[in-house]
């Protein structure tokens, strides 16, 4: 049971923060637009890929808009700096909390000071939270998981996620405990970013 929680959290743990853009360290490609738009897209359902904004990354690998959007649904690409496979989609409601993520850690906030930093600023009103839940769907992969050429995705994890803020076991009727094999449970519960995590399976 820890081993899976801990797995899990480490999955949350890159939907929280939402890795963010900086200059590159390192020799890496950066894929194509067209390429980086359908790496962004695989976590999507379909009847929300169409109008999905997508955020990915230029030539100098700085996060910037690869396609506008128009059903309120954002998708960011995979990370060229990161040595994983990440791609994610949600709602728009959840932008605020997660761009400001990743301000944060781009100013070099650790895990605990990003989040502390962002409650203070909820608790005062300047950082908004859904008042609805919202959805957040992503899958995880080795680099290799994302064709450079296609665009197409294989061999990934799917983490989904449904930020209800303030939800607690109580309110809900979810365990705070993850379920094995995978079943929906409850995390942070009572904070403003409480969440039902649901991971239905993994990649051979």
């Amino acid at each position: 049971m820890n081993d899976y929680k801990n797995t899990a959290c480490t999955w949350i743990l890159a939907a929280f923060l939402l890795l963010i853009p900086t200059s590159l360290s390192f020799s890496q490609e950066i894929p194509s637009a067209d390429v980086q738009i359908a790496g962004a897209l695989s976590p999507a359902p379909d009847d929300l890929k169409e109008g999905a904004q997508v955020l990915g990354f230029n030539d100098s690998g700085v996060m910037i808009e690869l396609r506008a959007g128009s059903n309120g649904f954002i998708c960011l690409a995979d990370n060229p700096m990161d040595d994983r496979f990440h791609a994610s989609c949600y709602h728009e409601s959840l932008e605020p909390f997660m761009a400001r993520g990743r301000e944060l850690r781009a100013e070099g906030k650790g895990r605990d000071e990003n989040r502390s930093i962002r409650l203070e600023e909820i608790k005062r009103g300047q950082l908004e939270m859904p008042e609805e839940p919202a959805a957040l769907y992503q899958l995880f992969g080795k680099k290799e998981a994302l064709n450079m050429e296609t665009g197409e995705v294989s061999n990934v994890n799917p983490l989904y996620v449904m930020y209800i803020p303030y939800a607690t076991t109580e309110s809900t009727g979810l365990s705070s405990q993850p379920l094995m094999p995978g079943g929906p449970w409850l995390m942070d519960a009572g904070q403003p970013w409480a969440h039902i995590m649901y991971s239905p399976g993994q990649a051979n």
